[in-house]
């Protein structure tokens, strides 16, 4: 395992920074999608109880699925990877982001119009900051969710590890073949351990003094 891990150093290091670009600029961009949306129906039970049904929705449909129909549109590349991984990275955000938004104190706002602050002063301000905890534990799920689906990707030949992982199984018996999978494997895990913890720092320095835990 050893000898094979160091024969391969430079594409593992090539292929891990891949992943981890990958996953985190879709994990960005669901993330902003994602409250975007939560801003928009946190207000109306109606729309708040559709955008959770969609996210709970969401998760259900299968990573290979989904990669599967988004084959015929788009082809194989990163194009399909990155729409899949982006779609299911909103997810688990949308959710935590409602709830949160949702949880603010009614008071607090009331308060913040009362002194003439505009709704979207009053969101950017107050809302979003004391909704920041809840909103960064979704991107925290999203990030280690998606870390596996990335490697999935390698089925629509998106970059990153997964091509260790699919590369090995599909040479089961053959030389090598498990030393491939298991590189993958690991190296996926100590990556989605790697940006919790980024995760977590980014938390303490961006959550407001006042309500940290």
């Amino acid at each position: 395992m050893l000898d094979y891990v160091g024969e391969r150093w430079g594409l593992i290091a090539f292929q891990s920074f891949q992943h981890v670009s990958l996953v985190v600029q879709c994990v960005v961009l669901g993330s902003l999608l994602a409250v975007a949306l939560a801003a928009l129906v946190y207000r109306n039970p109606t729309a708040t109880a559709a955008a959770n049904g969609f996210s709970a929705v969401g998760l259900t449909i299968p990573s290979f699925a989904l990669l599967g129909i988004l084959l015929a549109p788009f082809g194989f590349g990163i194009t399909p990877a990155v729409i899949a991984i982006t779609f299911y990275a909103a997810l688990p955000v949308l959710r935590n982001a409602v709830v949160g938004l949702a949880g603010v104190d009614r008071a607090l706002v009331e308060s913040a119009r009362g002194i003439g602050m505009s709704r979207m002063s009053t969101l950017l301000r107050i809302e979003l900051p004391l909704a920041w905890p809840v909103i960064l534990a979704g991107i925290r799920v999203s990030t280690q969710m998606v870390m596996g689906i990335a490697a999935i990707a390698a089925y629509v030949l998106g970059p990153g590890l997964g091509g260790f992982i699919f590369t090995g199984l599909s040479r089961l018996g053959g030389a090598n073949a498990i030393n491939s999978a298991l590189t993958g494997t690991i190296a996926v895990v100590l990556l989605a351990l790697v940006l919790d913890l980024l995760l977590v720092l980014a938390g303490r320095l961006t959550t407001p003094r006042g309500i940290r835990v």
